[in-house]
Formats: C-alpha cells, sequence, structure tokens
C-alpha cells in the first residue's frame, strides 16, 4: 500500500495554478488584497488540477491515538491512562475537538492505533459483546466513530531501543493512508489531522530534530506545561534518544521506527493518503508538523497538499513548518491537539476557494478597473 501511494503522489498542476492567479486577478478587489489566502487558492486549484478547485468540504478529521514507552522517563507528569480516558471522551463528543468540529460541521473519527490500555470497544476489552471495528460513538448517526487499528499497545521505550520495528511503523502508516483513503470515499473534501497520546511532544520533538538537523534544545517544548526541572530532562531524554539510534532523514520509516510515535506514523500516512488522492489534509499542531516531515521525506510532492493550520505554541512546531516552506494560516499559542487549531483554521480555508467560486470579475460586474 506505501508504494503504490507514494507512486500516485505528483507534482502540482501548473496550468490550474496559472489559471488560479489569473482568476484572482481579475475579481472585484484590487490584486493581492486578499494576502496569503490568494496563494492558498492557488497551491489548491494546482493539487486538484482545476480552477477553481472544490469547495474543502465536508471536513473530516481523524484523530489517531497511540501510547508511548518513553512515558517511563517521565517526560509528563500525566498518567499514561489519560490516553484512553481522552479517546473516551472524544467519542462521548466532550472534548475540545468535539465541540470546534460541531462548530465547523466536521466529521470526527477516532483511530486507535496504539493506545495502550484496551477500550470498551477493543477485540481484547473484557466485554465479548464489545462493538466491532467501525463501532458508531454515543449518539448515532453523526456522531464520533472509533476505528480500532491497533498496531500494538504502546511504542516502547525510545531511550532503549527503538520505538518500533520497521514492520510496525509501516503498519501504522499504511493504517493512516486507508484512514484517509476511507475519509475520501465517503465524500470528505478536506481531511484534518488529530492526536492524542500522553508524552507524543518528546517524539514529536525528536523526528523534527532528526528531520531538520537542529538541536534537541530548539525543537523541545513543554508539552502540556511540564516544571522547569522536567523540561531540561525532556530535553536530555530527545538527545540521548538521537545519539542512541541516529536517525538518517532519507529513511523516513527508519526514523519512525527509532524515535517515532504510532499516531505519528499513522498521521504520516494519512498526509500521504491525502497527497495520493489530491485532496487537502489541514494539518494541526507539532504533533502533526512532525508526521509531515516524514510524509515530506517520503514524497516531496505531497507538501503540495499540506495547508498549517496554525502555529503551536511548541517551539518545533515553528521549525518544522519553515522545513516545510508552509505558513500558517492563525497563530492563537493553541498547544492542545487533537485537531483543535486545524478546525479553527476550517474557514480560512474555504473562504480562500470560495472566493474563487463566487466573486465576480470586474468585466461580469461591470466595474472599472484602474
Amino acid at each position: 500500500m506505501l508504494e503504490t501511494t507514494l507512486a500516485a503522489i505528483r507534482p502540482p498542476d501548473a496550468e490550474a495554478m496559472t489559471a488560479a492567479r489569473d482568476l484572482q486577478g481579475r475579481l472585484t478587489k484590487p490584486a493581492g488584497s486578499l494576502g496569503a489566502l490568494e496563494e492558498l487558492s492557488v497551491r489548491l486549484a494546482g493539487l486538484a488540477g482545476t480552477c477553481p478547485p472544490p469547495l474543502p468540504e465536508p471536513a473530516a478529521v481523524a484523530v489517531f491515538a497511540g501510547d508511548h514507552g518513553v512515558h517511563a522517563q517521565r517526560v509528563t507528569p500525566w498518567p499514561q491512562e489519560v490516553t484512553a480516558q481522552m479517546v473516551a471522551n472524544f467519542l462521548a463528543g466532550g472534548a475540545v475537538v468535539n465541540a470546534f468540529a460541531r462548530q465547523a460541521g466536521a466529521s470526527v473519527t477516532v483511530v486507535d492505533v496504539g493506545v495502550a490500555t484496551p477500550l470498551p470497544t477493543d477485540p481484547d476489552a473484557s466485554d465479548p459483546d464489545a462493538a466491532g471495528p467501525d463501532a458508531e460513538g454515543p449518539g448515532g448517526p453523526g456522531a464520533p466513530r472509533l476505528i480500532v487499528a491497533k498496531v500494538r499497545p504502546g511504542t516502547r521505550d525510545l531511550t532503549v531501543t527503538a520505538a518500533l520495528t520497521r514492520d510496525e511503523a509501516r503498519a501504522a502508516v499504511e493504517t493512516g493512508i486507508a484512514v484517509a483513503g476511507r475519509l475520501v470515499d465517503a465524500g470528505a473534501g478536506i481531511l484534518l489531522t488529530g492526536d492524542m497520546g500522553i508524552g507524543n511532544t518528546t517524539p514529536a520533538a525528536a523526528l523534527i530534530a532528526a528531520f531538520t538537523g537542529v538541536d534537541a534544545a530548539e525543537v523541545t517544548g513543554r508539552g502540556t506545561g511540564v516544571d522547569d526541572e522536567t523540561y531540561q530532562h525532556k530535553i536530555d531524554v530527545v538527545r540521548a534518544a538521537l545519539r542512541r539510534h541516529a536517525p538518517d532523514p532519507a529513511d523516513p520509516l527508519g526514523v519512525l521506527a527509532a524515535v517515532g510515535g504510532l499516531e505519528h506514523a499513522a498521521l504520516a500516512g494519512f498526509v500521504l493518503g491525502a497527497a495520493a488522492r489530491r485532496v487537502p489534509v489541514l494539518l494541526d499542531g507539532v504533533i502533526a508538523v512532525s508526521a509531515a516531515l516524514a510524509a515530506a521525506a517520503f514524497a516531496s510532492d505531497a507538501v503540495a497538499a499540506m495547508v498549517a493550520g496554525h502555529r503551536s505554541a511548541e517551539p518545533g512546531a515553528g521549525v518544522a513548518l519553515r522545513h516545510l516552506g508552509l505558513d500558517p494560516l492563525i497563530d492563537l499559542g493553541l498547544r492542545l491537539g487533537e485537531g483543535t487549531g486545524a478546525l479553527l483554521a476550517l474557514p480560512v480555508v474555504t473562504g480562500a476557494v470560495r472566493v474563487l467560486h463566487e466573486v465576480a470579475t470586474f468585466d461580469s460586474a461591470g466595474v472599472a478597473e484602474k
């Protein structure tokens, strides 16, 4: 699946981009007056291969959830059980991502790609009548859905050994590809990244450092808000992992296996799956952009499908976005994850495309040009 997906990823369509720039210049507004929205509309036309591009709707958020062996290194004060508890909260519709998704009219799909604690709908859960891998969340149709695609119950401790085997990393990447394809086949016009995993900003920092070559201190943040002592320890943990594994950025699967998380690998596949289907993928925070670096290492043309939703307060996010050449649409100091920043940026993306569909040209409106 991975090789087939990579083979389907193509550069943006130059003719469609030229047509979009020309159309932007003929709309009833001063040229360039919509700033970054104009170039965004051009990029989306290039991705779709047509001008105007399709409206990016409906929107589908996929929240990939996994746990991390590096939690044993005390890089966060939060207990690992919170990952499973938050998955239950997502499915009950009580998390911030649910509130923002309701506001945006987006669907939410939760993917258990590596939660350590058995979930109520896991095949290995205590209830023998538990729902299968396509369980509907509480509330019937339209409620959050759970896909059980557990590669393993959490990663190994990346300071001791590789977090994943190459086969496990590939399985997680291909899970993300499959979820992207499933959502697009169901009609999604734009995909949004979400994540959940206690301790996942530590592997995110390691991934960003590995792919960009930037020192661990510059890409490691405070995550859920650790104190100074834990923060310095977290930097040391990232450095130790990078020294132990010396991951090669030219081998993205190897990097994901050495220092990544199951949700990071799945998100990389999710981005690749969107790019192969020529559907935009709206990136959330530091977990998403660390995964996007892996996707770009697999296929540089995948960047054409990426839209940076916001600038996370985590320092590694800015480093990763610069490396990808992406400018975030909003900057609100967010560091929650879940897909929340991407959801807040969604109306901006829709507006950029809607301009090409609905704004009159000078000729059609009878408005004099300068």
